[in-house]
């Protein structure tokens, strides 16, 4: 299986909603040029920050097309897959392979507390209704309250053809360097999932990562990819020192909520959260990204 595309800086993408809360076309289509004219490597649609738990089917469907069509093959498009059955896992899966999308990520089940042997029968169940497309597995420990262990990745990683990388986004650079050690031999695909930890993940063997903020300053979080690539270390580590208190004035505001908000304070106009979140009210929390941001040049 070809999976040489799978590497840089996957941008886990906003949705913008209309007053319905239905996917807003425009907006959508707008954010995604954005980011793609920014300079990403990939799309992920769905993801955390993408609100994909608040999302019905119909409408997940619709948004792929809308998408995928805007999209036009600049970039692969990934979906992320985060329900808790393994049956509905595998109907995510086929939908979004049949509308286009290059590659599945899965996110282990939420509220569960699933033995190793469930979790592999869940990740090898869905990836075998897909067997011609890549599969990435997505450890998020803090959404789900378990990591994924070591042991696992390993065994999904020799035993499952399909399952080709993963997103890790523990925050715990030991562990990340575990699964990148238990796997390499396999040519698997590791991404790191802390905006803040993404030149510490490619020293490990990283092959890109999956960034919050590349919704906002793509141009940012792929100069430090590019930087490290192409052996300008100390100017990747200084573009890493340069996003981290942007993104970390982001965590004064609740989940999923920051996105959203900076996207907002940088002109993007994405709308509201999903309910019941609410997009932060005018505050400290707000006066500390636009202070951050300042220091950047993004406003």
């Amino acid at each position: 299986m070809k999976t040489d595309f799978i590497k840089g800086i996957i941008v886990p993408i906003l949705t913008p909603i209309d007053k319905d809360e239905k996917i807003d076309e425009v907006k959508m289509r707008k954010q995604i040029d954005f980011v793609i004219n920014g300079g990403v490597s990939g799309i992920l649609i769905y993801g955390s920050n993408g609100e994909f738990y608040m999302i019905e089917e119909d409408e997940m469907e619709r948004g792929i097309k809308i998408m995928i069509s805007q999209v036009a093959g600049r970039v692969p498009v990934y979906m992320g897959i985060g329900a808790i059955s393994t049956k509905k896992c595998c109907r995510l899966a086929r939908l979004g392979i049949a509308n286009g999308v290059a590659g599945i990520s899965i996110l282990q089940p939420m509220f569960l507390k699933p033995t190793d042997k469930e979790l592999f029968l869940h990740f090898k169940t869905i990836a075998d209704t897909v067997p011609d497309k890549p599969v990435l597995l997505y450890n998020n420990p803090g959404r789900v309250g378990y990591t994924l262990p070591a042991t696992l990745v390993e065994k999904l990683a020799n035993e499952v053809s399909n399952i080709v990388g993963m997103k890790d986004t523990s925050g715990d650079m030991t562990q990340t360097s575990e699964f990148i050690r238990r796997t390499r031999h396999k040519g698997f695909k590791v991404f790191g999932g802390k905006d803040t930890l993404l030149f510490a993940s490619m020293c490990h063997g990283a092959v890109g990562g999956v960034c919050t903020t590349a919704n906002i300053m793509p141009e940012l979080v792929v100069d430090i990819y590019n930087k490290y690539v192409n052996g300008d270390f100390n100017g990747s580590l200084e573009a890493q020192f340069k996003l981290n208190p942007v993104r970390l004035s982001m965590d004064g505001a609740s989940f999923p909520v920051a996105t959203k908000d900076m996207a907002n304070l940088h002109g993007q106009d994405v709308g509201d959260p999903f309910k019941p979140n609410l997009s932060t009210e005018e505050g400290s929390v707000l006066d500390k990204m636009r202070q951050e941001m300042k220091k950047v040049g993004l406003i």
